[in-house]
This record gives structure tokens, C-alpha cells and sequence, in this order.
């Protein structure tokens, strides 16, 4: 059966307010025009009716309606889900198998930020999963998925910039440690905040993630004024494939022989780039020779989803009429890379972990029945100090690995948990929580 999964990945980062002030200095930041703050001003500048030297149509497609109306509450965001989550709108416009939408909710911490708020992020850890996670769980929903979207830290320490340098972030590892041992979670999925990858991430996702949907690979043009193509995700060489591959060491970008699969994802609007009908009819031609391929496509949840979603189930089936060879499948992220890339969702990591002790220290020892995603498992200590650390194992051998509990780094008497997470190459997420003191040990598995 040739099927064509459409993947909607929603980088969710909570409430956003945006001040009155805010439209006129994103006009500013971007295009250099420095306007008076005026209810005035901003009706020509929405009509296009202000003189801006040929900015007028990009400046009135920036702050349209839809770019600039934001849900800045909590509440605000709810009253959205409860319209786009319920069976009679998934159900809408149903797939080829009857099926409804699916989301795959792609969630942000707003950590480590010591500088300025101005949008009003919801600061903490979790805070955007553990809301999410409470509404779905609330009515009953099993198919949403819930997975990792990112953004490192900006030099200036504001809650409303990002940077693009993940070694210096050093709270990426509270976050994956604190999701392990306080909630049971470890990430299968990845989206890149801004599509921006480097060399550092890079490396890092390729530790632990196999599945990465960041590339914005566009064969149109770029329409992004505020700063260079390069600045952000620049993706203008990658493969322009609706099926993922596996990249090159040295370059994301190059297709090579790293473990993880990048996947190709479009803004549904956007103001850079925006999903084109030849992006959809190319979905379709590529399901059509190989048999399987992914179109997946992206927004966020702090702007009202509704829009979009209509915009592209409408045109998904109008490009569907000439493809009766292929089946529309909605589906979420980890079940589409599997499906297009015929792997194996019986392989599960098989994690097992035992602590021994040798002469006046411990030692923690980790074996995998199967091959890990990785070169190594996640480990997590969290101590009684309420402290969080992500640290390397010791290798042992292929699929063994040990870290020894001592006076140079942690006494196991200092240790309030220990987490352990492993992703197998066709995205089963195991985990493993261990209470040292209480001789309690707890095994997890997820996406099986």
C-alpha cells in the first residue's frame, strides 16, 4: 500500500503576549523602519498603506491578523484545544482509513533565563509538558504524542531570544534529567527551535534521539528579512526529500551514516517561508514511486491553530484526487518514521542495571539485550541536595557500561535517584529508576 503519513509536529512553548509596542519593534528589527507607536500607524501599516520605500506588502503580511493575534493565557490556550481536539474536529476530514488528525505535541522548557520576560514565557521546568500532558490525559486522549522541542540559550539571558550554541546551555541537561527521574520521560523525538542545528547539536541528538524533524529544507524562495538565511535554520543544501535520511558526521545537512533520522518539516505559515501546493504535490509524487513518505509540517500553539490545520487537510485531499495510488495516513512521528523506514517496533533496548559494591564505594553496571540508539544510555543523578546531573558511563564493552559512585564525583550517599534512558533505533524509550538507599528498582517502557 503506497501511503503518504502527514505529521503534525506543533513547536509548543505555552502562552506568548505581545505588547502593543511589540509590532512596531519587530518592524524596526526587521525591516529598519522606525515608526511612531500609534493605533493610526498600525492600521496602515496592516493595509499596506504606509509609504516603506517597497516593504509595504511584507510589512502588511507581518503583522496580518494571524501573525499578530496570540494566545497570552493559559486559558486562552485551552479554549483552542477544546475545539481542535475533539473527535468531531479531528474528524472533520478523516484520512484514507477513517482515522482523525493527530498532534504531536512538541514541548519546551522556558529554563535558565536570567535576563528580561518582555512576552511573558511560563517559566520553570515541565511547565508546558506537565499542562499539556494534564489536558490530554484528561480526556482520555491516547494518540497525541508528547515530545522535546528546544531552544539554547541567547548570550543575553532573555526569555524572549535564542541562541544557537547547546554546549553552553548547560540546563539541556537538567531538563532531560529532571524528565527521566520526575517524570518518567525521555524524548524520542526532536524539533529544533528555529530549525537550527549545528555541529554541537548535532552530535548531541546523536547521542540519544533517533528521530529528528528539523529539516526546513525549501525549494522556493526565502523571504526573511530580519537576518540572514544563515543566521538561523539554513537548510537551502540539505536533501529536499519528503522521505528522511541518515546525515553525515562532519555535516547535518549531507546525507552520511549517522544513526538518527532527519526528517523534512515546513511551516504551515510562516513568515520566512510558508508550505506551497507543489510542497504537497511532491509528497505525493514521492509516496507514489517509493511506496511511503512523510509530509510533515509544523506551527505553534500560542497562535490559533484552527486556520492552518483546515488550510492544509483542504489541500492535502484536493492534491489527493490525482493520487489514487496513495493513502493519506495521519499519523504521529514516531509511527511514520517506522513505517516509511521499515523498522523494527519489536526492538526494545532491554536495559537491566544493578549497583554492586567494591571495597568502599559503588558502582552502577548497565547492560543492554539489544543494540542502544547511541554509543551510550542516558544517566541521570539527582542527589539530596534536590541537584541534577547528567554524567558519562564508563564502557565495559558493546553493550555494557559502568559508573562508579566515589569520592570524585558522588558518594552513592549523597544520591537521592539515579535515572537511566535509552532509546532503541526504531524509537522504544526505556527507563530505568533506581532508589539506592530503598533498594527500589523500577523499569519503564515507552513507544512500544
Amino acid at each position: 500500500m503506497k501511503t503518504l503519513h502527514v505529521v503534525h509536529l506543533i513547536d509548543t512553548e505555552g502562552p506568548l503576549y505581545e505588547s502593543f509596542n511589540a509590532h512596531f519593534e519587530r518592524v524596526y528589527e526587521i525591516f529598519g523602519h522606525k515608526i511612531e507607536a500609534t493605533r493610526d500607524n498600525l492600521a496602515k501599516l496592516k493595509s499596506g498603506s504606509m509609504d516603506l520605500s517597497g516593504d509595504e506588502e511584507k510589512i502588511k503580511e507581518l503583522l496580518s491578523d494571524s501573525r499578530i493575534s496570540m494566545n497570552s493565557t493559559w486559558d486562552q490556550i485551552d479554549r483552542m484545544l477544546d475545539i481542535i481536539t475533539t473527535e468531531k474536529y479531528r474528524k472533520q476530514i478523516t484520512d484514507s482509513f477513517g482515522s482523525g488528525w493527530i498532534y504531536n505535541w512538541m514541548c519546551m522548557s522556558h529554563v535558565g533565563f536570567t535576563g528580561n520576560n518582555p512576552r511573558r514565557r511560563d517559566i520553570g521546568y515541565f511547565n508546558i509538558y506537565d499542562h499539556f500532558k494534564e489536558y490530554l490525559d484528561s480526556n482520555n486522549d491516547t494518540n497525541d504524542l508528547l515530545q522535546w522541542h528546544y531552544h539554547a540559550l541567547s548570550l543575553t539571558n532573555d526569555a524572549n531570544r535564542a541562541g544557537s550554541t547547546y554546549l553552553n546551555s548547560s540546563h539541556i541537561y537538567d531538563i532531560l534529567s529532571r524528565g527521566i527521574i520526575d517524570k518518567l520521560w525521555f524524548p524520542t523525538v526532536f524539533r529544533a527551535g528555529h530549525n537550527t542545528i549545528r555541529p554541537d547539536s548535532h552530535w548531541f541528538l546523536e547521542q540519544w534521539i533517533p528521530f529528528d524533524y528539523s529539516n526546513a529544507r525549501i525549494k522556493q524562495g526565502f523571504n526573511h528579512n530580519s537576518l540572514s538565511r544563515e543566521r538561523y535554520g539554513d537548510w537551502h543544501d540539505a536533501p529536499a526529500s519528503w522521505v528522511p535520511y541518515q546525515p553525515s558526521h562532519a555535516n547535518h545537512k549531507v546525507i552520511g551514516n549517522c544513526n538518527r533520522f532527519i526528517a523534512r518539516c515546513l511551516s504551515i505559515d510562516d513568515r520566512g517561508y510558508s508550505i506551497q501546493k507543489e510542497d504537497i504535490i511532491d509528497a505525493f509524487e514521492e509516496a507514489s514511486s517509493r511506496g511511503n513518505a512523510i509530509f510533515a509540517v509544523t506551527n505553534h500553539d500560542f497562535r490559533n491553530m484552527q486556520p492552518d490545520i483546515d488550510q492544509i487537510r483542504n489541500q492535502l485531499q484536493e492534491v489527493s484526487v490525482d493520487y489514487p495510488d496513495v493513502k493519506i495516513k495521519y499519523s504521529n512521528a514516531i509511527d511514520a518514521m517506522r513505517a516509511t523506514l521499515n523498522l523494527d517496533s519489536g526492538n526494545k533496548p532491554g536495559l537491566k542495571a544493578e549497583i554492586i559494591e567494591i571495597g568502599n564505594y559503588k558502582k552502577l553496571i548497565v547492560h543492554a539485550e539489544s543494540n542502544l540508539f547511541g554509543p551510550q544510555p542516558y544517566l541521570a543523578i539527582k542527589t539530596k541536595n534536590n541537584d541534577y546531573f547528567w554524567q558519562n558511563f564508563d564502557f565495559v564493552d558493546t553493550k555494557s557500561w559502568s559508573y562508579s559512585f566515589d569520592i570524585d564525583n558522588l558518594l552513592i550517599e549523597q544520591v537521592s535517584k539515579i535515572g537511566i534512558a535509552a532509546n532503541s533505533n526504531s524509537g522504544v524509550t526505556e527507563i530505568i529508576k533506581i532508589d539506592p538507599h530503598l533498594n527500589v528498582t523500577s523499569k519503564h517502557i515507552l513507544n512500544s
